[in-house]
């Protein structure tokens, strides 16, 4: 089953592009493009795997011209920034 999240997307909304800190009002949760978080042809990938991105980086991570390599090691360090984000910002705890 592929979990799924609407708050964990939607605080997408307050958050800044974890990359450049831009809060440019195109900042999405872009979801993990890779089949070990859950993706495939037809679904996106779990929504706890995902990265608070705005539209520029978002759209290098899914079209841009970096190798895969690059792109998942932008993504992976864009997902740790994002969990740190969610933690700092106290929507995430440990109980």
């Amino acid at each position: 089953m592929n979990y799924r999240n609407k708050k964990i997307l939607n605080l997408a909304r307050d958050a800044p592009c974890v990359l450049c800190g831009s809060s440019d009002g195109t900042v999405v949760a872009a979801h993990s493009n890779q089949s070990r978080d859950g993706k495939s042809m037809s679904m996106k990938s779990y929504d706890y795997r995902v990265a608070y991105l705005c539209y520029h980086h978002h759209f290098m991570i899914d079209s841009g011209k970096l190798s895969r390599e690059e792109k998942v090691e932008m993504w992976e360090d864009a997902h740790r920034k994002t969990i740190g984000w969610l933690f700092d910002n106290g929507h995430l705890e440990v109980k």
